[in-house]
C-alpha cells in the first residue's frame, strides 16, 4: 500500500503520496504527467501548518511536493492590454488592500484592461501560484462544458448514471446538479480541526481499482435529510464527485478537457498544474496552480460568458445564488461559485481569489499567503475595496 499523508485545509481537502505515485493517468501531449522530483517526508506536506516563509516558497512550486497533471498554454495567449490606471485614491486603497491581504500578487482587470498590477515578495509574472478551492470553479466551467458537448445529459441526472458505484450507498438518487450546488442532504463534517472529521479522513481511504478516493469515501456516508431536502453545506467531496463526474462523462482527465475548453479559449500564457489524487484523477475542488495574470484571463473569460465552451445561459446559470445566505445578506453560493453583494467569485484558502463584477466590467485576481487558512478580518475589508472599484469611472 503507498503511504500517504492526508491535510485538512479549509474548503478542500489535498491527499498525496509522501512519493511519486506508481501509477498516474497518461495523458496525450500537451497534457502531462508531473510527479515531484523528489520524496518527501510526510511533515513537508502539512500545507495548514506551513509557516508564511514556507507558503511564500512552496505556494510557487506545489509541483515540486505534489503529483500532478500539467496542460501546455495556449498557441495564442490572449493579450491583456495596459488600461488607465485608477485615480491616486483608489491606487493607495489598492495598496493598502494588497499589504493587509499579505498578498504576493494582485491584478485588476476592466473592461479586459488591466488598470493596476503589482507583484511581491520573489513572486513574479512568469511564475504559478496555487489557488487550492478557485478549482471549484474551474470544475463549474468544466461541467458546462460536458453538458453543452453532451457527454452530460442534464443537471437533472442520477449522479449514479455516471458515476455507478455510487449506487446502494447515500448519494443513491442524487442529481447531478444536487451535487453541485452542495445540497444532496448526504452528512458532512467539514472541520478543518477535528482529525476524525470527513474532510480530514476521505483521502486517507484506500485506493480502489477503477475508481476514485473520493466515491470510495462515499461509499461510508449517510443521509442527513431526505432526498430532495437536503440543505447546503459546503463539502469538498461533492466537488471532488463533480469533478469525477466530468471526467466519467468524457472519458478525460481534468486537466485535458481544461486545455481544450478553458486554457485555449481563455488564451492562457502559462501551463496550467492540477494536482491529481492516489489514482492518477485530478482533484475536482482543489489545487491547481497558474499565472496571476491567467487567472485574470480566466475570471475576464468567464466574464465574456465562457465563449466557445459552454452554452450561453450556463455562466449565468451557475453563479446564481442556489443558496442564499440569510445572515449574510447578499451572500450565497451557486454553483461552484460564491455570490457577493457585488457580484460573484472563486476562493481558496489563505487570501486566493477571483471576484468578477459583471455590471463594472471588472475582475480582480489575488494570489496571497494569508497567515489564517479561512482569513480574518481582510474578508469584508476587501468585499467593501471591491464596491469601491465597482463605484469607480470606467475609463
Amino acid at each position: 500500500m503507498k503511504r500517504m499523508v492526508s491535510i485538512a485545509l479549509s474548503g478542500l481537502l489535498l491527499a498525496s503520496c509522501a512519493s511519486a505515485p506508481a501509477s498516474v493517468a497518461t495523458a496525450p501531449s500537451p497534457v502531462r504527467a508531473s510527479v515531484p522530483g523528489e520524496q518527501r517526508p510526510p511533515a513537508e506536506l502539512q500545507v495548514l501548518f506551513w509557516d508564511q516563509a514556507t507558503q511564500r516558497d512552496r505556494f510557487a512550486r506545489m509541483e515540486d511536493y505534489f503529483a500532478g497533471l500539467e496542460a501546455a498554454p495556449a498557441p495564442t495567449p490572449r493579450h491583456l492590454s495596459a488600461g488607465r490606471p485608477f485615480a491616486p485614491d483608489l491606487r493607495r486603497a489598492l495598496d493598502e488592500a494588497f499589504d493587509a491581504n499579505h498578498a504576493v500578487g494582485l491584478m485588476v482587470l476592466q473592461d479586459g484592461r488591466v488598470r493596476y498590477a503589482r507583484y511581491a515578495n520573489g513572486f513574479s509574472a512568469e511564475r504559478r501560484w496555487t489557488s487550492f478551492s478557485v478549482a471549484k470553479s474551474f470544475t463549474s466551467a468544466l461541467l458546462g462544458a460536458a453538458l453543452k458537448d453532451g457527454a452530460i445529459a442534464s443537471l437533472d441526472d442520477p449522479a449514479t448514471r455516471y458515476l455507478p458505484a455510487l449506487r446502494g450507498t447515500a448519494y443513491d438518487g442524487v442529481t447531478v446538479g444536487q451535487i453541485a450546488a452542495m445540497t444532496s442532504g448526504v452528512a458532512w463534517n467539514e472541520n478543518y480541526a477535528d482529525p476524525a472529521s470527513d474532510v480530514a479522513r476521505m483521502l486517507l481511504v484506500e485506493p480502489q481499482a477503477g475508481e476514485p478516493q473520493s466515491v470510495t469515501y462515499a461509499r461510508s456516508l449517510r443521509r442527513a435529510e431526505p432526498l430532495g431536502q437536503g440543505r447546503w453545506r459546503y463539502n469538498t467531496l461533492e466537488t471532488n464527485l463533480l469533478g469525477d463526474i466530468v471526467e466519467a462523462a468524457t472519458g478525460r482527465r481534468l486537466a485535458d478537457y481544461a486545455r481544450e475548453k478553458i486554457v485555449v479559449p481563455a488564451g492562457f500564457a502559462g501551463p496550467l498544474f492540477w494536482m491529481t489524487d492516489l489514482t492518477g484523477r485530478n482533484i475536482g475542488g482543489c489545487c491547481l496552480s497558474l499565472r496571476l495574470a491567467d487567472y485574470a484571463r480566466f475570471g475576464q473569460w468567464v466574464l465574456e460568458g465562457g465563449r466557445g465552451t459552454v452554452s450561453a445561459d450556463w455562466i449565468a446559470r451557475s453563479t446564481a445564488p442556489a443558496t442564499r445566505f440569510e445572515q449574510r445578506p447578499g451572500f450565497g453560493y451557486g454553483l461552484q461559485w460564491w455570490t457577493y453583494p457585488e457580484g460573484f467569485g472563486a476562493q481558496g484558502i489563505f487570501g486566493q481569489g477571483i471576484t468578477i463584477v459583471p455590471e463594472a466590467g471588472l475582475v480582480i485576481a489575488m494570489v496571497s499567503n494569508q497567515p489564517q487558512a479561512s482569513g480574518g478580518p481582510e474578508r469584508a475589508a476587501w468585499q467593501r475595496l471591491t464596491a469601491q472599484l465597482a463605484a469607480a469611472p470606467r475609463r
